[in-house]
């Protein structure tokens, strides 16, 4: 592994731990497959396609944990910068906001500084990745109707991580010559969802609007 992707998944900077995947499950074993794709270097849109044979829930959940993990990490490297005076607000550029909401303290859609907005995310994310109602660990166990849903939003706000990252810290990514990797997250993450619909088109746009063409961000036209 070369400095710069050490300096990127540094195990110590993440602020919360990793969900893992109990081995011998068949959770490990879509776990262990999508890792030896990416390892051997194949094409990510190749890499994201479901494998023969597999349950698509299984193989959405595998994703979106290691999503998770993934992009705590990216931001786990940079939270230093990201701080209540530098991003008061958390944005993606002047044209977009985004405003924190959920079944508890915030019911109504807020305006958070980027630090706050982050830590309440990976909170929020990390419960429902835990809870068995809607990631089930036991073979056999069903997932639940609303499945679907809570991985779109999961992964909508995940989304947002890398359009802050990009936008307003990608100066930090790049002196620590990180940003060949957090591009190579970012465009496996961006297959992922286009090949499974998972996010809604319209809500890519900040970041096809950094990079200029309607179907291609960071290189990655469809």
């Amino acid at each position: 592994m070369s400095h710069a992707l050490k300096q990127v998944f540094n195990k110590d900077k993440t602020f919360r731990p990793k969900r893992k995947f109990e081995p011998g499950t068949q959770r490990f074993e879509l776990h262990k497959k999508a890792q030896a794709s990416l390892n051997a270097g194949l094409d990510l849109k190749v890499a994201v396609q479901l494998p023969p044979g597999e349950e698509q829930n299984d193989w959405v959940a595998v994703h979106v944990v290691d999503f998770f993990n993934r992009i705590n990490l990216i931001y786990g490297t940079i939270s230093d910068y990201c701080t209540e005076q530098s991003c008061p607000i958390m944005s993606g550029g002047p044209k977009y906001e985004y405003r924190w909401q959920d079944e508890h303290k915030y019911r109504k859609p807020t305006a958070l500084s980027a630090p706050q907005y982050m830590n309440l995310l990976m909170d929020w994310i990390e419960v429902q990745i835990n809870n068995e109602d809607i990631f089930p660990t036991n073979v056999g166990t069903p997932f639940p109707k609303n499945f679907l849903p809570v991985v779109k939003k999961i992964l909508s706000r995940l989304f947002r991580v890398f359009v802050h990252v990009y936008i307003h810290h990608f100066d930090r990514i790049t002196q620590m010559g990180s940003e060949a990797h957090v591009n190579t997250c970012y465009k496996h993450f961006y297959y992922f969802v286009k090949e499974f619909n998972l996010i809604d088109t319209k809500e890519l746009e900040p970041l096809v609007s950094v990079w200029g063409s309607s179907e291609c961000t960071i290189g990655i036209c469809s």
